[in-house]
């Protein structure tokens, strides 16, 4: 009988992903590796035999669905995929730029919870990366903020819905971390952190079941103070970062 734990990482072919499924591998974890991208699969697989491609876009359903049957019993389920695009102009406002982030921040997590989700064994996990982004709002940040935002609220309703299942939820919030996305930011991030840092970050507060798992902990601590501050105080603080 196979006694190794088993996970599943979207958003595994790059950055935070990427050390996750590599940080977990070394472990003793089976892990199956999600992404979009063949190639940056079977890269990533060959850097350690407890890798195994799962090549599925997670905002077509079907194929989501699809993916079941090549899937066992998780004990982790997490949810790690997303994009990040800025409105640039908020008076000509960019639906399609919207609906983008939404469906890949927000939608796509549905359709994978539907598919994945019966999959997490009894007493498992499940994680989902939101971003401290969603602690306050953000110039810019309209698609991107309120789509994690909306991952945060997601994450933390199941926490409650499946206590009764003996899963525990997690949801993670990143502060900057080097990765393909964050490479395309045009403003200083502060507190910027490497992927292998944020996934020894992320092993360790899923491994202690922690309700939210938030990093690096002086930036993400600040943002928290700064939601705490009266909503115009912090409409001219934020006005000041675009001017």
């Amino acid at each position: 009988m196979n006694n190794q734990p088993s996970i599943l990482i979207t958003g595994a072919s790059s950055g935070i992903g990427r050390a996750l499924a590599l940080h977990y591998a070394s472990a003793g974890y089976q892990v199956w590796a999600g992404g979009r991208s063949i190639e940056k699969l079977q890269q990533l697989c060959e850097l350690h035999p407890n890798i195994l491609p799962l090549l599925c876009d997670i905002t077509n359903f079907n194929a989501v669905k699809a993916s079941v049957s090549q899937l066992p019993a998780l004990d982790i389920l997490l949810l790690n995929a997303g994009t990040c695009e800025y409105i640039d102009d908020a008076k000509h406002f960019d639906g399609a730029l919207f609906e983008r982030v939404i469906t890949a921040n927000v939608i796509a997590i549905g359709y994978c919870l539907e598919a994945w989700l019966p999959l997490v064994k009894q007493s498992g996990n499940l994680a989902i990366t939101s971003s401290s982004a969603s602690f306050l709002p953000l110039p810019r940040a309209e698609a991107y903020g309120a789509s994690k935002a909306a991952a945060t609220y997601l994450a933390r309703t199941l926490s409650i819905d499946l206590k009764k299942d003996n899963i525990h939820v997690s949801v993670i919030h990143p502060g900057f971390v080097k990765t393909p996305l964050t490479d395309k930011n045009d403003f200083s991030m502060p507190f910027l952190t490497t992927p292998e840092k944020a996934a020894d970050i992320i092993f360790k507060g899923i491994n202690n079941n922690k309700n939210e798992i938030h990093f690096p902990r002086v930036f993400t601590w600040l943002l928290k103070a700064l939601s705490l501050l009266p909503f115009f105080l912090w409409q001219k603080i934020a006005s000041r970062m675009t001017s």
